[in-house]
C-alpha cells in the first residue's frame, strides 16, 4: 500500500505543479477571474499537502524492520513494559508502536505532518467552496424587475 500511494502520489503531485507554474503566463492571467484565482489557492494547497504526504511517507519507506523495532524501543514511554507490534496508519499518517500494555504511541513520522496537513486540506476546502460559489454567482443571470 505505501509504495502504491508513493507511486501514484508523486506523478499527481508532479502534475499539480505542472499547471500551478502554467497559470501565471500572460494568457492565463488574461483570463483570470476571482473563481479561477480562489481554485488555484486550492489546487496550491491540495499540492502543497500531498507533498507533505509524501515526504511523510518517504520517512516510514527507508526504515527496514529492524531499524522500526529499533526506532519503537528507543522512544518507548516509561512504564511499557515491552513491544508486542508495529502498524502503519495512513490517515493519519504514522507508525505506531504497539505495547503490552495496551499503549500505542508514534514514532519515525515528524509530529508537524498531520496537523499541517489538517490546516492545508481544511484551506483547500474552504477555497473550492468560495471558487464555487463565485463561479455560479457569476453564472447565474440576475433578473431584472419591472
Amino acid at each position: 500500500m505505501l509504495l502504491t500511494l508513493l507511486l501514484t502520489g508523486a506523478p499527481a503531485l508532479i502534475g499539480l505543479v505542472a499547471y500551478l507554474c502554467s497559470r501565471p503566463a500572460p494568457r492565463a492571467r488574461r483570463r483570470s477571474t476571482p473563481a479561477r484565482a480562489w481554485r488555484d489557492v486550492s489546487l496550491a494547497a491540495v499540492a502543497a499537502g500531498l507533498a507533505l504526504y509524501l515526504w511523510g511517507l518517504l520517512h516510514i519507506l527507508f526504515l527496514d524492520d529492524r531499524e522500526q523495532a529499533r526506532e519503537c524501543e528507543r522512544q518507548r514511554p516509561a512504564g511499557t513494559p515491552a513491544l508486542v507490534g508495529r502498524r502503519g496508519d495512513f490517515l493519519p499518517l504514522r507508525l505506531v508502536c504497539e505495547g503490552s500494555d495496551g499503549h500505542d504511541y508514534s514514532v519515525v513520522v515528524p509530529g508537524y505532518i498531520n496537523p499541517s496537513l489538517t490546516v492545508l486540506l481544511s484551506l483547500a476546502l474552504i477555497a473550492a467552496v468560495a471558487s464555487g460559489l463565485l463561479h455560479r454567482k457569476r453564472r447565474t443571470p440576475t433578473r431584472k424587475e419591472d
